[in-house]
Formats: C-alpha cells, sequence, structure tokens
C-alpha cells in the first residue's frame, strides 16, 4: 500500500484551520457570553468588583483627609 504524499496530508489541515480561523465567534455575542461566565465561574468578576470598591473607597478616604485639612487650617486661623 502506498502512503499518501505530505502534499495530500497537509491540505485537509490547512482547510480546517482556515475554516476555524473565518468561522470563529471571536467578538459576537457567543463569545462574550462565554467570557462573561468564564470570569464569573473563575472569580475574576468579584475580584474586578473588589478592586472597583477599593478604589472608591480609596477616593473616599481621599477626600476626607483633604476636607480634615481644610477643617484644620481654618481652625488655625
Amino acid at each position: 500500500m502506498q502512503t499518501p504524499s505530505k502534499s495530500c496530508r497537509i491540505i485537509p489541515i490547512l482547510i480546517l484551520c482556515a475554516v476555524l480561523i473565518f468561522c470563529g465567534c471571536e467578538g459576537s455575542e457567543p463569545r462574550e457570553q462565554v467570557d462573561d461566565t468564564v470570569k464569573e465561574l473563575s472569580g475574576q468578576k468579584k475580584v474586578e468588583q473588589m478592586d472597583q470598591m477599593k478604589k472608591q473607597l480609596d477616593a473616599i478616604q481621599e477626600k476626607h483627609a483633604d476636607q480634615l485639612k481644610q477643617f484644620d487650617e481654618k481652625a488655625d486661623e
């Protein structure tokens, strides 16, 4: 029996790669849903929410510190 030549084996692989590249769902709504589900299951969403809350708390603390400085400066005058 003869084995198929290398080009005969490569052609189906190239066709499969082309189909996967051009028919992928990258950027589409199902892909976004999959990404969202993966983030939720991996806990990344919670981490992002906690980071956002931390930034908000830092901003609030900074605002309060500025207000206290202004209050102290007015009290010293």
